[in-house]
């Protein structure tokens, strides 16, 4: 009797998955169509759909970008809605998301918003540690089609709102709990590294409420310069980008004339991108889906107790129009495309302003926050987001000669050029990743790798690892699909093939230029070569005295490995500084 009942719970089985191949997949109905006079529930035929879409490749179509669960976590959740980690939302559906108080999820596009909490079981799930969305009930919140072939298994989702800016008039960073600490840079010239560190602290926020050092990034870097000498944005890139740090300001308290140059990174930055030519809307933009922007102005007040004639105090209103470079690094949490003209004490065409966050404590402006027009002379220029900030663990070890960062460019007079870095393995490893700059926008690259390198005729023998197009400037980490294993002492170049239009100089290169700020750089702790043509290479050192800004990251075959962290190692037309 028991082997008659196994029997018959063995072909009820295998009669839904037969009846099941009967229908087309309904997503919005509650029963399906009879099949001779039977009704299959959906809590019966939802499983089992996404059991076999599961099975295989999910293919996602969003915005014109393409995803696949062979790359990300995707799913369909047993009510046959494809979820996703909520981590791919701000740039796959180019919005806001973040997650409030470790249970609500809040997601903007356009003046559109989409509020999830975990308790109300509405799309929005937490599972091992991450959490997920339905792109089904995101759609419907964010005016966007969604539809799922099970023919291919692929989900296509638009955005209705053609021609409508992605950003909304308004937005202050304020009301969404994402500005840093308002502090106080006292006397000193650093409000360079107050807005860097403010602006990297936004970009992990609200999910990570963190306070970095300033006297970590303003004392503990590769440049020559005190807390009096004041800086500039590319400094603190240079600064992350080596992780140098950040470290919690608890570690490195500010004010106080020391430095503890032996404290490790808590954080590692692996891109920053640069927004330059008063791309207001790129800014905007910047500061819905990141955070805060560290941005530069001309300011003729030197703290909170200072007064200027382009400075209206009733109303927290800055306006500076005139010759003047910038000499004071701000961080632009909102704007206000209405905020009056009348506002400011200077005469302008038109409304419009920044809301920007100071460094001068909250007795200045607004507690700490001052709007600043859109006709400034200098606001928007030059500006960075902070738009990879991942955790200490996804790589053990950064291969690198460019302590100072971007410095300047070199080049052929063409667009395009290869650059590669030669390394030494400090055990048996595997190559993740590699780093560089893109100084300019819609860089091409390509990355490869050249195994037990010799000479310049070992680049004949590289293996490509990536390529994309990099939309803005900045410096990026390209992860590699293939890892690629090193043996212990083996020497090995990650080589770099940029092609940035409108530039005569692609390779971002670290250089003396002869200013105090830069004396004492070493040039010597690198192995560099460029070519034009990707066949005949010349050293960078014995051309042009410099080291190139390629990086590489490495991931220990074995944890039993404890390797220290140390610096790695046709006529070229010129270089220049950078900008």
């Amino acid at each position: 009797m028991k082997y008659s009942k196994r029997y018959i719970a063995f072909t009820f089985i295998l009669a839904l998955i037969f009846v099941s191949n009967f229908y087309i997949y309904a997503k919005d109905s509650s029963t399906l169509g009879a099949f001779r006079g039977a009704q299959i529930d959906n809590t019966i035929w939802s499983p089992l759909v996404a059991a076999d879409v599961n099975g295989t490749t999910i293919r996602l179509r969003i915005e014109n970008k393409e995803y696949t669960s062979e790359d990300e976590h995707v799913y369909m959740d047993e009510n046959r809605n494809i979820m996703v980690p909520v981590s791919m939302l701000r740039d796959a559906l180019n919005s806001s998301a973040h997650v409030y108080n470790k249970n609500e999820l809040l997601v903007e596009k356009h003046s559109l918003t989409a509020d999830f909490k975990l308790a109300d079981d509405n799309g929005f799930v937490q599972y091992k540690g991450q959490f997920y969305a339905s792109l089904d009930k995101l759609s419907k919140l964010l005016d966007m089609t969604c539809s799922f072939d099970t023919a291919t298994n692929t989900l296509t989702m638009t955005d209705k709102s053609e021609g409508v800016s992605t950003v909304p008039t308004k937005y202050d960073l304020r009301e969404r709990q994402r500005v840093s600490l308002i502090r106080d840079q006292g006397s000193y010239g650093t409000c360079w590294a107050f807005a860097a560190t403010s602006a990297l602290e936004s970009a992990l926020m609200p999910e990570e409420q963190l306070l970095f050092s300033v006297d970590h990034m303003s004392m503990s870097n590769s440049f020559n310069v005190n807390q009096y000498d004041g800086g500039e944005y590319t400094m603190g890139m240079a600064y992350l980008a080596a992780w140098q740090g950040p470290v919690y300001e608890k570690d490195d308290p500010y004010g106080d004339g020391m430095t503890d140059d032996s404290l490790k990174a808590v954080r590692h930055v692996q891109e920053m991108q640069v927004i330059d030519g008063k791309d207001y809307e790129g800014i905007k933009e910047a500061v819905f889906k990141y955070g805060g922007v560290e941005s530069s102005l001309y300011s003729t007040i030197r703290s909170s107790q200072g007064s200027s004639v382009y400075y209206n105090q009733n109303t927290s209103a800055y306006c500076y129009i005139g010759t003047e470079k910038p000499n004071h690094d701000v961080v632009i949490i909102g704007w206000d495309d209405n905020y009056s003209r009348s506002n400011f004490n200077t005469p302008l065409e038109g409304d419009g302003a920044f809301i920007c966050q100071n460094s001068w404590g909250d007795g200045f402006g607004e507690n700490g926050i001052f709007y600043v027009s859109y006709y400034d002379t200098n606001i928007g220029t030059h500006n960075v987001a902070y738009t990879r900030v991942d955790d200490v663990h996804n790589y053990d070890h950064i291969y690198q000669s460019d302590l100072c960062g971007w410095v300047g460019k070199l080049g052929y007079d063409s667009d395009q050029i290869y650059g590669a870095n030669v390394f030494e393995a400090k055990g048996a490893e595997t190559l993740s990743a590699a780093s560089f700059y893109a100084t300019g926008a819609n860089t091409q690259y390509e990355v490869y790798v050249v195994h037990d390198f010799e000479n310049e005729k070992s680049f004949a023998q590289r293996e490509q690892l990536a390529s994309g197009t990099l939309q803005k400037a900045g410096y990026y980490t390209v992860d590699f699909d293939t890892k690629v294993s090193l043996k212990k002492g083996e020497r090995y170049a990650v080589l770099v093939y940029l092609k940035t239009p409108g530039t005569k100089h692609p390779m971002a290169i670290e250089y003396d230029t002869g200013e105090k700020i830069l004396q004492g750089v070493d040039l010597d702790d690198g192995e560099g070569y460029i070519s034009l043509n990707g066949k005949n290479f010349v050293n960078v050192k014995e051309k042009k005295d410099c080291n190139l800004c390629i990086k590489a990251c490495r991931r220990r075959k074995s944890d039993r490995y404890n390797g220290e962290s140390e610096s790695g190692g046709g006529a070229v037309k010129g270089f220049e500084r950078a900008a």
